[in-house]
């Protein structure tokens, strides 16, 4: 049960799961550059001894690893499982009544306790200037805060079982905010703390907002957890963390005793100043938008306080292991939500938003005698209708017909569908809807489009494991390249509008059309570089689906719309970077030089093989 950030830093390092970096690191850049190096070559948790500008201790690559993780909560990993479980379906308890007692009774001893008596927090009070000013990405705006634990109260309802706990980054610097006087808020409006925005401002009132950093782990994981209803984030702390969260009041702001920093303020809602660019899950820049400014009121640090940081980027990072805690903790909550849906995988190497893939019921039975997808309709609107699965801009669904299915079996899934689809009945779009505010492939911040593949039955077509040869002489289309079965990458110069690559897409499935048919062949993919989206599943999925919007990038062969639904032979998906699209994440070369040294023979991490 660990009371803080250090004592697990020292139970990790006790059981080789922890190096020491002694030398001094730069924060600009340098900590980032280690960070990513260690954690793709599946490395330990770094503790940072000598943050350069900082008297403070930085600590990274902490949920690096998934074996990692759960050996941080393997003293309660069990029981809070149940616990979940039970909140997502209560019937279970009648069902068995013993084991639930226990279950309950742990749930209650975790609430969230009240007192004065020890605030190991409040041991200092500093300045914002004094914290390790951590920047990722060269062209990020500033320094960020990546693994916050933002914390606010419902403004009509206050107390601490009506609070949120969220984690949305915070900027500490950079723009034009004032130093040590202002930080940046980056959240979206339908988040727990923009709930309690719009609430704070129709009393004509600041947000007052705490900022928790650091401390025992279980809270850090705590803020990114989705829960079921009336369960709390700060409880489901207490229970990873076997030790109740300690807090109090000070001039209206909750203080964590146990954190290591804690920053107050106040949000105004007409206060907004430029926040970002970010490096950000999707492998691109987060741009320049407005966003509410938080005005700081104090800062605060325990005694030998260690800042905590993650490094966020194109997918797998270490975010990812956050994705499968959550998934393995939450365990069946979508089949409760959703009755009828047996898995939803949200694709981590998409970016996680942009694409899903789901697995229902077909039970219905048609008048007809064939075989077509009818519930798993209304299941795929209740997906997209349903929290941050509403973000994604494509879904492919299916139900399994006398063979299991697993989505996570990637390429085994995508060929099943596109085996079994109808591209004349089966493809079912949504324009002017909403994406993710981080996804810039769309027509404006936040502004996008969707589509459902759906398909059941039986098998419709073989599909292609080479490139067909009428794809080799169609002028416009260069380097067509096999993906995978069923799925052909080729490249198609470039363009300047929307226009110009509806002509070309014409051009190109019109000439298609003269040289015949590729039914063995659902799926072409445009794109700037056929090579390097065809070298690996990862590239193939991060292309393809952060640099299309369906609305405006899906195109066909021999389309139609009839009755409004849109039919093709072939689908085409344009997944060529956009002139509007953000600007992917590139390392600076002189920063991966100096990090070198660190991994040479006689560096902290010469161990570590990269």
């Amino acid at each position: 049960m660990y009371r803080s950030m250090e004592e697990c830093l020292m139970d990790l390092e006790k059981h080789g799961h922890l190096v020491r970096i002694r030398e001094e690191v730069d924060p600009h850049l340098e900590m980032a550059s280690i960070h990513l190096r260690v954690y793709e070559a599946g490395g330990p948790a770094l503790l940072f001894e000598r943050v350069k500008g900082s008297k403070f201790r930085a600590v990274s690559n902490l949920f690096g690893t998934i074996e990692r993780s759960k050996f941080i909560f393997r003293n309660t990993w069990d029981v809070t499982q149940r616990i979940i479980a039970l909140r997502n379906n209560p019937l279970s308890a009648l069902k068995h009544p013993l084991q639930s007692v226990g279950t309950g009774l742990a749930a209650l001893t975790a609430l969230p306790m009240k007192g004065m008596s020890s605030r190991p927090v409040a041991a200092q009070e500093i300045a914002i200037s004094d914290l390790p000013l951590i920047k990722h990405w060269p062209m990020d705006g500033g320094a960020f805060v990546t693994l916050p634990q933002v914390y606010t109260e419902d403004p009509d309802k206050p107390g601490i079982m009506n609070s949120n706990l969220g984690m949305y980054r915070v900027q500490l610097n950079g723009n034009s905010y004032e130093q040590d006087r202002e930080v940046g808020v980056h959240y979206q409006i339908h988040r727990g703390i923009g709930i309690h925005q719009t609430k704070a401002t129709k009393r004509g009132e600041p947000l007052k907002v705490s900022i928790f950093v650091g401390g025992p782990p279980s809270h850090t994981l705590a803020a990114v957890m989705p829960l079921p209803e009336g369960l709390s984030e700060l409880t489901v702390a207490g229970m990873l963390g076997g030790r109740r969260f300690r807090y109090s009041y000070e001039d209206g702001f909750c203080i964590s005793h146990d954190a290591d920093f804690v920053i107050t303020g106040e949000i105004y809602p007409e206060d907004t100043k430029p926040e970002g660019p970010f490096g950000d899950h999707l492998g691109y820049y987060s741009l320049v938008h407005p966003f509410p400014v938080m005005k700081v009121r104090k800062v605060y640090a325990r005694e030998h306080a260690i800042w905590p940081f993650t490094v966020v980027g194109r997918p797998p990072q270490e975010d990812t292991a956050f994705g499968e805690l959550i998934h393995e903790l939450t365990g069946d909550a979508i089949k409760q939500e959703i009755p009828g849906v047996k898995e939803v995988h949200a694709v981590d190497a998409a970016g996680v938003h942009p694409l899903l893939f789901a697995i229902g019921s077909e039970r219905y039975t048609p008048y007809q005698q064939v075989k077509q997808p009818a519930e798993l309709l209304t299941l795929a609107n209740r997906i997209l209708g349903t929290g941050q699965l509403s973000l994604a801009k494509y879904l492919f669904i299916t139900a399994e017909d006398r063979q299991p299915l697993d989505t996570h079996e990637i390429e085994q899934f995508l060929m099943y569908i596109l085996e079994r689809m109808d591209l004349k009945r089966d493809i079912h779009f949504q324009t002017n809807t909403t994406i993710d505010t981080l996804d810039y492939s769309g027509t404006g911040l936040n502004t996008g489009s969707k589509v459902v593949f759906a398909a059941y039955g039986d098998v419709k077509r073989e599909l292609c494991r080479e490139v067909p040869e009428l794809l080799k002489n169609i002028r416009g289309l260069d380097n067509p390249r096999l993906v995978f079965p069923g799925v052909v990458a080729v490249e198609a110069g470039t363009f300047e509008s929307y226009e110009q690559a509806a002509g070309q897409m014409k051009e190109i499935s019109d000439a298609i059309r003269e040289q015949g048919t590729i039914e063995s062949c659902p799926m072409l993919v445009v794109c700037d570089d056929s090579f390097f989206l065809s070298e690996s599943l990862s590239n193939f999925l991060w292309v393809t689906f952060t640099r299309s919007n369906p609305s405006h990038d899906i195109y066909g062969v021999n389309s139609y719309v009839e009755h409004k639904h849109w039919s093709c032979d072939n689908v085409i998906i344009d997944a060529r970077s956009k002139p509007h699209q953000a600007p992917p994440l590139l390392h600076d070369p002189e920063v991966e030089k100096r990090v070198d040294e660190l991994f040479a023979r006689n560096g902290s991490l010469s161990s570590i093989r990269l």
